[in-house]
C-alpha cells in the first residue's frame, strides 16, 4: 500500500466532502491534520492540547464537534477500549469493516480492511434480525517489535 502525504490525504477528504455536500471547515481540517500527523491513536484532550498551540482559546466542545463530524463521515475511527481516535486509511470505502490491532506495550494501532469479518458479522446480524450500520473490531496484544523484545 502506497502511503500518501498528509496534504494528499486532506485533499482527498476535501473532495469527498464536496461530493457529499458537507462542510469541511477549517477547524475540522486542523483537527484531522493533527490526527494524521500524530500517526497513532490520540485522545481528545491530547488533541485539544495540540490545537491550543495554534488556537489558545480552543475548548473541549471544539474538539468534540470536529471529532463527531470526522467520525460521521468515516475519516477517523474511535477506539472504544482506549477512548482514542485514529485516522481511517480506508475512508474512501464507505461502510467498510476495519480490524484494529492495538499493541498493549507501545500503544501502536494498525488498521486492516477485512472483508471476511464483515461477511461473518453481517451473517450473525442477519440471524438476529439486527441491522448493522458500522463495525470496527478491536484486538489487543503485542506488535511484532514488542513481541520480539519480550
Amino acid at each position: 500500500m502506497v502511503s500518501l502525504s498528509t496534504e494528499a490525504l486532506l485533499s482527498k477528504v476535501k473532495q469527498l466532502c464536496l461530493l457529499r455536500g458537507v462542510r469541511f471547515t477549517s477547524q475540522r481540517l486542523v483537527v484531522l491534520r493533527l490526527i494524521i500527523e500524530h500517526g497513532n491513536a490520540i485522545s481528545a484532550y491530547d488533541l485539544l492540547d495540540k490545537l491550543k498551540e495554534s488556537e489558545p482559546n480552543a475548548k473541549p466542545p471544539t474538539i468534540y464537534r470536529a471529532l463527531d463530524f470526522l467520525l460521521e463521515q468515516g475519516f477517523i475511527h474511535k477506539i472504544e477500549s482506549t477512548n482514542t481516535y485514529i485516522f481511517c486509511h480506508h475512508f474512501d470505502y464507505p461502510n467498510h469493516t476495519s480490524a484494529l490491532f492495538i499493541c498493549d506495550k507501545c500503544q501502536q494501532v494498525t488498521e486492516h480492511h477485512v472483508e471476511g469479518i464483515a461477511t461473518l458479522l453481517k451473517s450473525i446480524a442477519d440471524e438476529s434480525a439486527f441491522s448493522l450500520t458500522h463495525s470496527v473490531v478491536e484486538s489487543h496484544g503485542l506488535c511484532a517489535k514488542c513481541h520480539e523484545e519480550g
